[in-house]
């Protein structure tokens, strides 16, 4: 599997809380955007990331025993990545009530596990995850916003929320509360099948459609892809933290029973 990751500060704000990481041995990508006052955002976002990439590690380092279908003997790594999801959010949730300058502060989280010719997601808020398959582009992930309710209740159409100011009001977030619902799918993966992952800073200053348009375009480069969609974004307004993760599969990836399969050969 291809990979890129690239993030960038946009053109209003004065510091990037956004943060991501990619493991290509594990198959795992993480994607956060901080909120908070002062740079409370930043170290929610961080802790975020930092603590799901090293849990998901560990798990699979280890085997986990709890992690493993007792059918199959194979992990199952959408119970890993919740998991390591509900400890990030504990871990920042006492940080913000133990640490008065990271008071009220969150993260959006949206994360994924290559693994078995199945893509695991994860996600808590709005930042997202999109597909190309062939020509077809379209959003995995189902925002949690204010907006997207109010698109669920039927008073805003899909294209009305498009066109709307009113897209920053997040429903569910890290570090909130003591506990958070994380929203769970499973997709199976084809070869040529290309995934981006991005905060809010790309979503609401560039359209799907041009997203879609800058990935067919410059497929053969995910490096080029991942610096016109921040550059777009920056035409656009910048006006957040721009965060993009890019991958194509490249090669089918079946994972062994009883053994976990180091995938390194498969995502380089």
């Amino acid at each position: 599997m291809a990979s890129i990751a690239l993030t960038d500060t946009g053109r209003v704000r004065e510091h990037n809380e956004d943060a991501i990481a990619h493991d290509a041995e594990i198959g795992l990508f993480v994607l956060a955007d901080g909120m908070g006052g002062y740079n409370a955002g930043e170290v929610a976002s961080s802790i975020a990331v930092k603590t799901i990439a090293h849990l998901v590690r560990e798990a699979f380092a280890a085997q986990d025993l709890s992690a493993t279908d007792r059918e199959t003997g194979m992990i199952r790594p959408s119970i890993i990545l919740r998991d390591a999801i509900l400890r990030a959010n504990k871990i920042i949730y006492q940080t913000s009530k133990s640490q008065p300058q990271c008071a009220g502060m969150g993260t959006t989280i949206v994360a994924a596990v290559f693994y078995d010719n199945r893509v695991c997601v994860a996600h808590v808020g709005d930042s997202r995850l999109y597909r190309l398959r062939d020509d077809r582009f379209e959003q995995l992930t189902l925002d949690h916003s204010l907006l997207q309710e109010l698109v669920e209740r039927g008073f805003y159409s899909q294209e009305e929320a498009a066109r709307s100011s009113n897209k920053n009001y997040v429903t569910r977030a890290l570090g909130v509360e003591p506990t958070v619902e994380v929203d769970l799918a499973e997709h199976p993966v084809e070869r040529g099948d290309f995934y981006v992952f991005c905060s809010d800073g790309l979503s609401d200053m560039v359209e799907d459609e041009d997203i879609h348009l800058t990935l067919s375009t410059f497929h053969d480069n995910l490096e080029t892809v991942g610096k016109q969609l921040i550059q777009l974004s920056n035409e656009h307004g910048g006006r957040d933290n721009i965060s993009v993760l890019v991958t194509k599969v490249v090669e089918p990836f079946p994972a062994r029973q009883k053994i976990l399969d180091k995938i390194l050969g498969w995502f380089g």
